[in-house]
């Protein structure tokens, strides 16, 4: 469906675009109208070590100078005793009536807590500030009392920033007017279309015979027709070449042009699907009906959130959790249900691995100049949803990011993408290209991939080779094998250091002397506190924020977190799908050349399974929308595939039918 016939329908059915539409603005006026400003006020208060413990080594007498992790810990038994339903009613008794929050301060591992109070009178909002601030000293010390700690052991509290004068809080209220603007237009939008094709359901029902009226004339420029390949190419070219911390101001990470973008691209989906103009291919259910399992944990631990008295930022981040998820249902749709042709898909996933090159080679620009090219970056109206984003160091060596995130946003979108660069480059329809055409986006990816100096690119690239050579047959498995070798002694005196820091830092991992490890394994006990108290759905989808808990590095321990123990079954689903998926093509298909692309599929879903215990995959917003594309792609070319694959045999017909009429002749894709 073309952007003309999309505009020749509003434009027809205005009596319901144009009313609905400023309806939506009324509303979103008179909220801005009678919604009253919300004011903000927070103070900081320290835990010290009591005057008996502070003479010892080695705070010789000064409580600031020591902060151990007894310390932290005592922090968090205060934060837990605050946010309870026994302390908000001593505080209501004292007239602290408004919201508020305790939690650990931000960009601190020391006991350093963080009070906020909001509400919409400014003076209350600071004297409440001034009593909550009050009384966790208060509390803290009728902690060790109920204790009968000796009064000389006794933590103290000392606040170290008083209580702040109250700022308003326009983000929110913006946000809330927007939101009612949006949710007004798109459901103009939809009706819109769904006016339009009722009506043309019932004159065809009235005059099934009747030529159509007008005639096509001349195609205007902007009447061309769109298809879902073009517009999940230009997604994919945002995602890759606008860096990942580049956001509309008020959307945090989940604002992303790319991601704005998909948005657009499902009220396409959706206006073409009214009208009849797209119809999902036969076979490509699966992905959709995975991705609903999905939606429905996300959206039982969104009512979770709602129904636990969360604070303020966790609302916001729920909400933003929400727009993550369709921004995933937005790319499994197109690529499922809007790729009609077999053709159309090949081309989508050259796209991937051409654009998916680009950014190694930025990748290896950086490493070598110890610099990131997304620093010098900035384009008007986005702003960095990460607070002072550097360069990271691993050894002597520069870790790349390119246009991503984190450098292991980087080795995991690489490592996904590899197999089908693989399979790409021994593809015969591509065989009349030339060996470096064919062969750069190889070298380029999987050259990258150590270079981040993360256990995460290895781990990766090790499964891409496993999965992908150890199924070749023995002349091309024996030269694969001797390639890496030489690769490997390449890097050796190419980058003096960079094999032998990669192997100390596996050996640490196996010795458990890794400090990074370490850290991360701790936090894994830590989950188990929230998962107990939400078993099911969890806190919410998006809410356990590092500034207000702390960063789990393991998708699935930020999913129990998040979304319990149905977010977790619901996305280990997506992932086992995805390997299923991988491993029906190649059961079923007819030729060497899609046996390898199933084969790459499901290495891809096999990293993507095994890297996720290594960092929170799903919150980086590139990783994400390549990993859903990849997914749905493999529903999509499963579909393909069973269509073309012979009938088995029956007991009227024991002789199976050989073969389908293909859908798609593949060899017309090499002239392109």
């Amino acid at each position: 469906m073309s952007i003309g016939e999309i505009l020749a329908v509003l434009r027809r059915r205005w009596y319901v675009m144009v009313p609905l539409t400023l309806i939506s603005l009324l509303a979103g006026a008179h909220l801005y109208r009678s919604v009253p400003v919300a004011y903000q006020s927070q103070s900081s208060v320290a835990l010290l070590d009591s005057t008996a413990v502070a003479e010892l080594a080695p705070a010789f007498g000064n409580p600031i100078a020591n902060a151990g992790g007894s310390l932290v810990v005592t922090a968090d038994v205060l934060i837990r005793t605050l946010s309870g339903t026994d302390a908000a009613r001593d505080l209501q008794g004292i007239g602290v009536t408004d919201p508020y929050t305790v939690g650990f301060a931000a960009n601190t591992s020391g006991p350093m807590l963080t009070l906020t109070v909001t509400g919409t009178d400014r003076e209350n909002v600071l004297e409440e500030t001034n009593k909550l601030t009050a009384f966790a000293g208060e509390t803290l010390n009728a902690l060790q009392a109920a204790a009968k700690v000796k009064p000389a052991y006794m933590v103290q509290t000392a606040p170290v920033v008083l209580p702040q004068t109250p700022v308003p809080q326009m983000k929110s209220r913006y946000q809330q007017v927007l939101g009612v603007v949006i949710l007004g237009t798109t459901a103009a939008f939809v009706l819109s279309f769904l006016t339009d094709s009722l009506l043309a359901a019932i004159r065809r029902r009235r005059a099934p015979e009747a030529a159509p009226a007008r005639g096509r004339g001349r195609r205007k420029p902007w009447g061309r027709q769109l298809d879902a390949t073009a517009l999940l190419s230009g997604y994919l070219a945002l995602a890759f070449f606008i860096p990942s911390n580049l956001t509309l101001p008020g959307m945090g990470g989940v604002g992303t042009p790319a991601n704005v973008f998909a948005l657009l691209c499902l009220f396409w989906y959706l206006a073409a699907w009214i009208t009849g103009r797209i119809r999902p291919a036969p076979g490509t259910r699966l992905p959709r009906v995975v991705m609903c399992l999905l939606a429905f944990s996300v959206l039982g631990s969104y009512l979770a959130n709602a129904m636990r008295g969360s604070s303020h930022k966790e609302v916001l981040a729920a909400d933003r959790g929400l727009i993550g998820l369709l921004v995933w249902v937005s790319l499994v749709v197109l690529v499922s249900a809007g790729i009609q042709d077999r053709e159309r898909l090949d081309v989508l996933l050259r796209r991937a691995v051409v654009m998916g090159s680009v950014v190694a080679a930025i990748g290896f620009y950086d490493f070598f100049t110890a610099t990131n090219v997304a620093d010098s970056i900035s384009i008007p109206g986005l702003q960095s949803s990460v607070a002072q984003i550097t360069t990271l160091d691993r050894g002597s060596f520069t870790r790349p990011r390119a246009t991503t995130a984190q450098p292991l946003e980087f080795g995991g979108m690489l490592a996904i993408l590899l197999p089908f660069a693989v399979q790409q480059a021994f593809d015969p329809v591509r065989r009349h290209l030339r060996a470096w055409r064919r062969w750069a986006p190889v070298a380029l990816m999987g050259g990258a991939l150590p270079l981040t100096v993360s256990r995460t690119s290895i781990i990766g690239a090790l499964i891409v080779v496993l999965v992908m050579v150890l199924r070749w047959k023995p002349e091309r498995r024996w030269a694969a094998i001797g390639l890496l070798m030489g690769a490997v002694a390449c890097f050796k005196v190419i980058i003096p250091g960079l094999i032998g820091t990669i192997t100390a830092l596996f050996a640490s991992f196996v010795s458990n002397s890794d400090s990074s490890t370490q850290a991360r394994t701790v936090k894994y006990s830590a989950i188990v506190p929230y998962l107990t108290e939400r078993p099911l759905f969890g806190r919410g989808f998006g809410t356990f924020l590092p500034e207000l808990f702390f960063f789990t590095d393991n998708q699935y321990m930020l999913t129990l977190a998040e979304m319990g123990l149905v977010g977790l079954l619901a996305l280990l689903v997506l992932l086992f799908t995805g390997i299923h998926q991988g491993g029906a093509i190649r059961r079923l298909a007819r030729t060497e050349s899609d046996r390898e692309l199933g084969q790459a599929f499901f290495a891809s879903a096999l990293v993507s399974l095994v890297i996720a215990a290594t960092f929170d995959a799903l919150s980086f917003p590139m990783f994400a929308g390549v990993f859903f594309l990849t997914i749905a792609a493999g529903g999509s070319y499963l579909g393909f595939i069973r269509r073309t694959a012979p009938e088995p045999a029956t007991v009227e017909s024991p002789c199976s039918s050989t073969s389908r009429p293909p859908t798609t002749d593949r060899s017309r894709v090499a002239a392109r």
